[in-house]
C-alpha cells in the first residue's frame, strides 16, 4: 500500500526557465522569451554591479561598527534586478529586508537603506513616491500586505482595463524560509480566492538561515501554487534575462485580471544570511565554490563581451561608478546624525495617545536629569546625572 501511495506522487521536476547559461550562452525558451536590446543588457549589468557594491560596502560598514546589521544579497542580484526591471511605474512592491537591488531599481537612495540598518530611523523613503513599501522584518507578513493591496487595486478598477498606464500588478518578495510561514500560505488562499493581481516572487536561495530547503519542502516550491489553484514557475534566479521574462509575463497576467502567480527564482545566497550569521558552521565551502561558477554578473558580462555589445571603456566606466558609489555611501554613513532620543515616540500612532504622550514626557524629564560637562583644556565631553 505504501508503494501505491508513493507512486502517485508527482515526479521531481527541477527544470528551470533559462535564457542565459552560466557560460554566457544565449538560449531560447518556447514559452518565456524576450528580445533584449544592447542598452537593456548593459543596463542589467550596471544595475547588478552597482547593487553588489552597495552590498559589499554595507557589509564592510557593519564590520566596522557603523551599522547594527546588514542582510546580504550577494549572488541574488539577477533575481532582484530582473524582477524589478520588469515592473511598470504603477506596479507596487512589498519587499522583505533584503531587496536592496529592487530598491535601487525603484529609485530609493541606498543611503536611506543604511539609515534603517544603522538604526537612526525606521525607513525614510516615501513608499508612494517609489511604489516600493518599507522593509518588512516580520517573516512573511508582507505577502498578506501585498495581497490586501492587490485586492484594493482590483476594487479600484485598475485591473483588466486594457490601459497599460492604468492596469496595476503587485509583487510580494519573500524567501524560501518564509514559504513555511502561515502568513504566506494564508496570502496564497486569499489571493486565489479573490483572483488578486499579485505576483508572489520567492527568492529560493536554498538556506533559511541555517536550514536547507530540502528540510522545508519535499517538492519544488513553485509547485505548491497548484494546490492553491494558481500557476507557479521556476526560473534560474542567477539569469537576469530569464528572471525578467518570467516576471514580466506574470505581471502582465496579473494586470490583465488573470490572478496570482508564484515565481520561484532558484538562486543561491553566496554570503551570510545577515552579518550576525556564520554560514561556515552549516554549509560546505565546496557548495559555495560551485555556485560561484554561476555568478549572475559574470554570465552577463561574458555574453556582452562575446557579442561585442560593449567595449572595455564601458566596463571600466561601470567599475569606476561602483567605486565612487562605495565612497559616497561610506562618507554618507559616517555623516549620519544620531536621532533625538524622543523621536522614538513620533511614529508609533498616526495620532499620539494620552498614554504615549505621558511616556514621552516622562522620558524627556529623565533626559533632562543629565547635564553635559566639558573637560577643560581637552575638548572632551561626558554626561553626568544631576544630583537630586
Amino acid at each position: 500500500m505504501n508503494d501505491l501511495f508513493e507512486s502517485s506522487l508527482p515526479a521531481d521536476d527541477l527544470e528551470l526557465v533559462q535564457l542565459l547559461t552560466p557560460e554566457g550562452e544565449r538560449i531560447r525558451h518556447p514559452e518565456f522569451d524576450v528580445d533584449f536590446s544592447p542598452e537593456q543588457l548593459r543596463g542589467f549589468y550596471r544595475d547588478m554591479v552597482l547593487t553588489r557594491r552597495i552590498d559589499v560596502e554595507a557589509t564592510a560598514l557593519q564590520r566596522h561598527g557603523e551599522l547594527g546589521l546588514w542582510a546580504q544579497l550577494l549572488g541574488q542580484e539577477a533575481a532582484q534586478v530582473g524582477a524589478a526591471r520588469a515592473l511598470r511605474p504603477q506596479d507596487y512592491v512589498f519587499p522583505t529586508y533584503r531587496e536592496h537591488a529592487v530598491a535601487w531599481c525603484r529609485g530609493v537612495d541606498p543611503v536611506q537603506l543604511l539609515r534603517l540598518f544603522r538604526g537612526v530611523d525606521q525607513g525614510t523613503w516615501d513608499p508612494n513616491e517609489h511604489n516600493f513599501h518599507l522593509y518588512t522584518i516580520v517573516i512573511g507578513a508582507q505577502t498578506l500586505h501585498a495581497t490586501g493591496y492587490a485586492m484594493g487595486v482590483q476594487r479600484d478598477g485598475a485591473v483588466g482595463t486594457g490601459d497599460p498606464e492604468r492596469d496595476t500588478a503587485v509583487v510580494a518578495h519573500f524567501g524560501d524560509g518564509a514559504s513555511s510561514q502561515g502568513d504566506v500560505n494564508e496570502a496564497f488562499v486569499f489571493a486565489a480566492s479573490y483572483n488578486a493581481p499579485v505576483v508572489f516572487f520567492c527568492q529560493n536561495n536554498q538556506w533559511a538561515i541555517s536550514e536547507p530547503i530540502e528540510r522545508q519542502s519535499r517538492i519544488p516550491l513553485y509547485r505548491r501554487a497548484s494546490g492553491f489553484g494558481f500557476p507557479g514557475v521556476r526560473v534560474d534566479g542567477n539569469d537576469v534575462l530569464a528572471t525578467y521574462a518570467v516576471t514580466q509575463a506574470a505581471l502582465q497576467r496579473a494586470r490583465d485580471g488573470q490572478g496570482p502567480t508564484l515565481v520561484e527564482a532558484y538562486t543561491y545566497r553566496m554570503g551570510a544570511h545577515t552579518t550576525t550569521d556564520d554560514p561556515t558552521r552549516y554549509r560546505l565551502i565546496e557548495e559555495v565554490e560551485h555556485w560561484k561558477l554561476k555568478d549572475p554578473i559574470a554570465r552577463v558580462e561574458a555574453y556582452i563581451r562575446r557579442n561585442g555589445l560593449a567595449d572595455d571603456d564601458f566596463f571600466a566606466g561601470v567599475a569606476q561608478e561602483a567605486e565612487e558609489l562605495g565612497e559616497h555611501l561610506r562618507a554618507a554613513c559616517h555623516a549620519l546624525p544620531d536621532p533625538s532620543p524622543l523621536s522614538i515616540f513620533d511614529q508609533v500612532y498616526a495620532e499620539q495617545t494620552p498614554e504615549l504622550a505621558a511616556q514621552k514626557a516622562g522620558y524627556a524629564a529623565f533626559l533632562d536629569s543629565f547635564v553635559e560637562v566639558e573637560e577643560a583644556g581637552h575638548g572632551r565631553h561626558e554626561t553626568r546625572e544631576v544630583a537630586r
